[in-house]
């Protein structure tokens, strides 16, 4: 019986604790599942929406340190989804992106995040063969460089292919920039003798570069504007049989399709209208620079025979009617050049500006064009630049201001502010009515000119880089 009964006692406590260790069992599972759904959360405790809303508004320049939080971190900042969201905010930020070449052609791409004055070098470019058209082996090499640049067996690859001292001297040339959707376009160039039809477009937001669909016509130093949200290329050079012939022709890059499709070619009407034949054959029309601005394209021309430039004016391209028609005469005659007839200028706030070079007597100036007049007009003058070496300066417009980038007497790259854009509008009104997200910080204080105008905003040390363009990407 006592035994029985003890039994008995020890069957309900076995029953017992086997009630109590499932109810545990069971408590400890949904605990664990709320941990693990806490976990997957962007942030715990708050709703993925809530997040990424908190998330949109980090600066950019905190991005690389934020993907380092956590997996899913990562992929929220890398996502196209939170940038959507950030032009919706309004928290978008403009940088500068600058194209500097080195050792020959060489060429290296910065970032500058103009709030905190932190400069950011981006991964290498792609390189590319010889020919626009290359052996597979030689594509898989390039493709294993563009992902592993940094793995020692790179360079045991190319020594068993025989490949390496070759590739090390394969450089791009007259490639072109342009920006358009957030993104940086590399159009063309030349590769060795060969001119390229390939593009290549690097994206902030994964910090890489992809090769994309290439252009229909081989170019080298062609020009680049966007109307519309599209990427134009016009003009430039290409090689022939009897050495390098200018393009009329012009084309257009639709981000969203991905796609190229023909836009009419140039007239270059004025080069037509040569007196004599042996001038026509001499003398080749190019065109030297391209803006966007009042909703249309305008491409200064010149009649070149190297190294001889002579301005025959420009046209102008309107998209609405897909026809070009000639530039007004007094913006084409005007319009001041930088050296070898290359036309540089920039549009703020609607107002289309550029430099005109220092002479032997004069300090460089910048000008405005006044399109009710028809005339460009200076509204400031003694620039505090040097623009006496090959490739002095560059022009870009971002927070609202004009600003000149340029090398300093101590070969840095110096980022200058026109600091009052209030009293330079006035001015013009009042004459005319991973590998690559290295971060490198910026120590040095604000310097401000003696006309208290100019101020510079940023500075980089960078030796005996050449200035070659610049973008600005707002994302």
């Amino acid at each position: 019986m006592g035994a029985r009964l003890s039994v008995n006692n020890n069957r309900a406590s076995t029953t017992e604790l086997s009630e109590v260790s499932q109810s545990e069992a069971c408590k400890r599972q949904r605990a664990s599942s709320s941990f693990l759904d806490e976990n997957l959360r962007l942030i715990p405790c708050l709703p993925d929406e809530i997040s990424l809303q908190i998330l949109a508004r980090l600066p950019r320049i905190s991005h690389f340190n934020a993907k380092l939080v956590s997996r899913s971190w990562k992929v929220a900042l890398t996502s196209g989804e939170l940038y959507k969201l950030r032009k919706e905010l309004g928290t978008t930020e403009e940088w500068l992106y600058i194209l500097t070449k080195i050792f020959g052609d060489k060429l290296l791409w910065y970032a500058l995040d103009p709030v905190s004055r932190i400069w950011q070098r981006l991964p290498p470019m792609p390189k590319v063969s010889v020919e626009d058209g290359t052996r597979k082996g030689l594509s898989g090499i390039r493709l294993w460089n563009v992902v592993a640049s940094n793995i020692k067996i790179v360079d045991s690859i190319r020594e068993w292919f025989g490949t390496k001292d070759a590739f090390d001297k394969i450089r791009c040339c007259g490639c072109s920039i342009g920006s358009v959707d957030g993104r940086l376009y590399v159009l063309g160039g030349f590769s060795g003798a060969a001119a390229l039809k390939r593009v290549w477009r690097y994206d902030p937001i994964v910090n890489c570069w992809s090769e994309v669909t290439p252009m229909s016509i081989a170019r080298a130093y062609c020009k680049t504007g966007v109307l519309n949200n599209k990427l134009y290329a016009v003009g430039g050079v290409t090689r022939g049989r009897g050495g390098l012939s200018p393009l009329q022709s012009a084309e257009v890059f639709d981000p969203r399709t991905g796609m190229w499709s023909e836009v009419p070619s140039m007239p270059f009407s004025k080069a037509q209208m040569l007196p004599t034949a042996f001038l026509a054959e001499l003398l080749k029309p190019i065109a030297t620079g391209m803006t966007s601005y009042r909703g249309k394209l305008y491409v200064p021309q010149s009649l070149y025979c190297w190294p001889f430039f002579v301005d025959v004016g420009g046209e102008v391209y309107d998209p609405e009617t897909n026809s070009w028609v000639e530039m007004p005469i007094g913006m084409g005659e005007g319009w001041p050049a930088k050296q070898a007839g290359t036309k540089l200028s920039v549009t703020v706030d609607g107002g289309l500006y550029s430099l005109d070079p220092s002479s032997s007597q004069d300090s460089p100036t910048i000008k405005m064009y006044d399109h009710q007049d028809d005339s460009w007009k200076i509204i400031e003058g003694d620039l505090p630049i040097c623009t006496d070496s090959e490739s002095p300066y560059l022009l870009a417009g971002f927070l609202g201001k004009l600003h000149v980038i340029t090398k300093g007497t101590d070969h840095n790259i110096v980022v200058m502010q026109a600091d009052r854009q209030n009293r330079l509008v006035s001015a013009a009104s009042t004459s005319s009515s991973s590998s690559g997200e290295s971060l490198q910080d910026f120590s040095q204080d604000v310097a401000v000119s003696p006309e208290h105008i100019w101020k510079v905003i940023a500075a980089k040390s960078d030796g005996s880089t050449e200035l070659v363009s610049c973008q600005v990407l707002d994302i």
